[in-house]
């Protein structure tokens, strides 16, 4: 069945009770969906969803449409597909219930057909519910696409298309095809399916077809095998993809049907040997656990939205991503395949115990089997996706009956799809608390930012424990891949006490990625290492930052950032794409980066205390232009896979240190700020390896640009402070105002994690001299976006129109 794209001429607005009507203050607002109920709600201090949720409140919406219905449709099948609703999605057609989905990140499907009037207009309706259901920020409504589907009643089930080889050399790959047909009607029904296996310029490189039976009100599968000769495998550095074009005909040749997947063919492997390897060769996963939010556009997935994530992501160096904690959207894997991106997809963060008020441990025992298929029939036809998690730190994971549970979903994803690999992201700290507390409250710290500050020691040595060790060992067992968050105290322990165990750095600390990516390339048990967080999200407000704390009145609050924390502060790159010195400091830690890096600490703050939480970066930016005296103190730090590092101010040698101190590839600088050039030269051996450098802005414009997004829904508009050579210039921070001309302003925001500010807009201020802002393209025409501020020329730039033939 073909899917067409049903995102226009929704309303939504609060669910109202029964007796009640709407007022100025509840009246539904026209929506494009996907869209986020939650992103504009007001903030506040007191939001009962708290830090979780970045202090955005809850709440219960109702969506609603009305389309029209033809006469013909009575002879067709009906289905109206939800990608995606958060949460606890009820769904009515003209006004009678039609269907129920609990789980916030499960596809599902209505069988319209029972509830539509012929002729006339009908009406859908969707209510979705948020409250204190998660530990991080969600959003809420129908966040991911809605499709109508209209087929024959004698068709191809949606997704009914598997491909996919296991037997291949070089020679050629057997690709095995198989797919359901459903009959609607009451009558057996003859058709033929015909196969064909297409490459680059719709070249045919197999066929394959059958004649298929289906019985009234059944399903039938049909199979065919076919070789590809010489097959072009796909990988992460060279991802190849094939397409597979379903057709189903009737008997005299008449097409009734038509569908179309990709086809990645590669082969996995896996031992304690050689580690993971794909295509017969080892591949350490250089892994980012992401949220699924969307940064300025809110919790929403869009195709054009995730194919720049990833991209982005790949770009700075990784190679695989995390989906934490939840499924990951059909956009986001799409993306995968295109880039070369493996995917470890989680499917929950709670199995029976609850972390929050009202998550999805409740019902968790009646529909744990759905959530597993659905989580399995949207990942199938994705080469990039080589991992399901069962979880995330689950709290019954130590006991006898969380044994049992771990056997129980992990038997069910090899049960439905034997191919990939099963994991569990295991803390055996959260899994053993009770056992713990009398540890952690008897630690060696004089107050809570201690505490903080050594939490990651106090993990490792928890977790290496013998208690975790036996408690943790049947649950582990159950699993192909051992995932461990803050865990890599046991890497070398296992590797003597559980010698099959293959591991995974499932969620590591960001500043300890030179010694952990040391830890995957020495031991070949370990086969990657997933940082928290490769983009920066909303909610979990203010895990990462950096606190000041001689203010007036500072008092700790532990990892639950004060209102109006906003972001989580903890990316390698921010909400807006741009990539933070974290994520080059990485990128020299994995190895694919020679060319050093110059971090400054902001001179303005320069020998004030600091407290930082595990998850904290230093407060760090690759810019030399500030507004402070010249002659004022400033650190630098340089990154480096180096020896020594020689730092220059203007041409003159500063001083050449060793690197290692304060952490593994940093070199760390005392000198004064001078504008002019900074630049940093890295030694190996007394041998130059690589050099960089930093200068000092000039007088700063307001300039707009638009990256190259294609034909794709959304633009992004980079808008940036900076001089005539392009230099951003930092802390000279400017409120900027955004209008859109035959277009639509979908979301402005800034990588400011401390915000209250909205991302609805139309203004923000810059933060460190960048702003996002992204707009709806319309089909046919083009767009105009000005970006205003006071005491700047205001920067124009105009997108091409979309092809009328992409409209909605």
């Amino acid at each position: 069945m073909i899917r067409i794209p049903f995102v226009d001429g929704w309303t939504v607005g609060p669910k109202l009770g029964a007796f009640e009507s709407r007022d100025a203050a509840t009246a539904a607002v026209a929506v494009t969906i996907p869209h986020d109920a939650l992103r504009d709600l007001p903030r506040s201090a007191d939001s009962v969803q708290g830090v979780h949720a970045g202090y955005i409140p809850g709440g219960v919406f109702e969506y609603r449409t009305t389309f029209d219905v033809p006469d013909e449709w009575r002879d067709r099948a009906v289905r109206i597909e939800f990608e995606g609703v958060y949460r606890d999605a009820t769904v009515y057609i003209n006004g009678d219930f039609a269907a129920h989905e609990a789980n916030g990140y499960a596809a599902f499907v209505v069988d319209a057909d029972p509830f539509l009037r012929h002729g006339e207009p009908n009406t859908i309706v969707v209510e979705a519910r948020v409250h204190r259901d998660s530990r991080w920020y969600t959003g809420g409504g129908i966040y991911r696409p809605v499709h109508l589907v209209v087929g024959d009643p004698v068709h191809i089930a949606l997704d009914g298309t598997r491909a996919a080889a296991s037997d291949i050399d070089a020679e050629r790959a057997i690709v095995e095809i198989s797919t359901r047909v459903e009959n609607g009607t009451r009558h057996t029904a003859m058709r033929r399916l015909s196969w064909t296996i297409v490459d680059d310029g719709d070249i045919e490189v197999a066929s394959g077809t059958s004649p298929v039976t289906i019985l009234p009100g059944t399903d039938a599968v049909t199979r065919v095998r076919v070789p590809v000769t010489a097959p072009r495998l796909w990988s992460p550095d060279a991802p190849h993809l094939y397409r597979v074009r379903t057709i189903l005909a009737t008997i005299d040749g008449d097409p009734v049907d038509q569908d179309e997947t990709v086809l990645g063919i590669r082969r996995l492997q896996l031992d304690t040997a050689h580690g993971l390897r794909i295509n017969g060769e080892t591949v350490d996963l250089r892994g980012a656990c992401i949220h699924h939010d969307n940064g300025p556009l809110g919790a929403v997935s869009v195709e054009a939205a995730e194919d720049r994530r990833v991209r982005i992501l790949k770009e700075a160096g990784f190679n695989a991503i995390r989906s934490a904690h939840n499924p990951a959207s059909r956009a986001l894997l799409e993306a995968c395949d295109r880039y070369g991106m493996l995917v470890m997809d989680e499917l929950t963060d709670v199995w029976t115990k609850s972390k929050t008020a009202f998550d999805s441990s409740l019902g968790f025992e009646e529909r744990w089997r759905r959530d597993v298929a659905a989580l399995v029939a949207k990942d199938l036809g994705h080469p990039s996706v080589i991992l399901y998690s069962i979880g995330n730190e689950i709290l019954e994971l130590a006991t006898p009956h969380g044994a049992t549970w771990s056997r129980r979903l992990a038997e069910e994803f090899r049960r439905l799809d034997p191919s990939r690999f099963v994991t569990n992201g295991i803390n055996g700290i959260i899994a053993n608390l009770e056992h713990l507390q009398a540890a952690m409250a008897s630690a060696e710290a004089s107050d809570a930012n201690t505490m903080m500050a050594d939490m990651g020691e106090q993990m490792a040595r928890m977790n290496a424990s013998a208690l975790v060790t036996d408690s943790i060992e049947e649950s582990a067992a159950v699993l192909d891949v051992v995932g461990f968050n803050y865990a890599d105290s046991r890497y070398e322990l296992d590797a003597e006490l559980f010698p099959n165990r293959v591991i995974v750095g499932s969620e590591t600390f960001p500043d300890r990625i030179a010694s952990l990516w040391e830890a995957v390339t020495r031991l070949p048990h370990v086969i990657g290492d997933f940082t928290w967080t490769g983009w920066d999200y909303i909610g979990e407000a203010g895990i990462g930052r950096v606190d000041y704390t001689d203010v007036d009145g500072y008092e700790p609050t532990g990892t639950a950032g004060p209102y109006p924390y906003l972001l989580a502060q903890c990316g390698d790159i921010d909400i807006t794409g741009h990539r933070l010195p974290a994520s080059y400091y990485r990128e020299i830690a994995f190895g694919l980066r020679t060319e050093p890096m110059i971090a400054v600490h902001r001179p303005q703050h320069h020998g004030r205390p600091t407290a930082k939480t595990p998850w904290s970066w230093d407060d760090v930016v690759s810019n030399w232009s500030w507004s402070v005296p010249t002659g004022s103190p400033v650190s630098v730090d340089v990154y480096a896979d180096a020896d020594e590092v020689e730092l220059r101010r203007n041409g003159v040698p500063v001083a050449r240190i060793p690197v290692g101190v304060p952490r593994p590839l940093i070199a760390r600088f005392e000198t004064s700020y001078e504008p002019g050039e900074l630049s940093a030269v890295a030694f190996r051996s007394g041998a130059e390896i690589g050099r960089t450098a930093l200068v000092t802005a000039g007088s700063a414009a307001l300039v707009a640009r638009v990256e190259d997004g294609g034909d794709a829904a959304l633009a992004y508009v980079a808008i940036t402070l900076e001089d005539a050579a392009g230099t951003v210039v930092v802390d000279q921070d400017a409120r900027v105002t955004v209008s859109v001309s035959d277009g639509e302003l979908a979301g402005i925001g800034s990588g400011r994690a401390r915000t209250e500010e909205s991302f609805a807009g139309p203004s923000a201020t810059t933060y460190d001299g960048r702003l996002l802002a992204i707009v709806r393209r319309d089909p046919g025409a083009e767009v105009r976006v000005t970006a205003s501020a006071e005491g700047f020329a205001p920067a124009e730039v105009v997108i091409s129109a979309r092809p009328a033939s992409l409209a909605r």
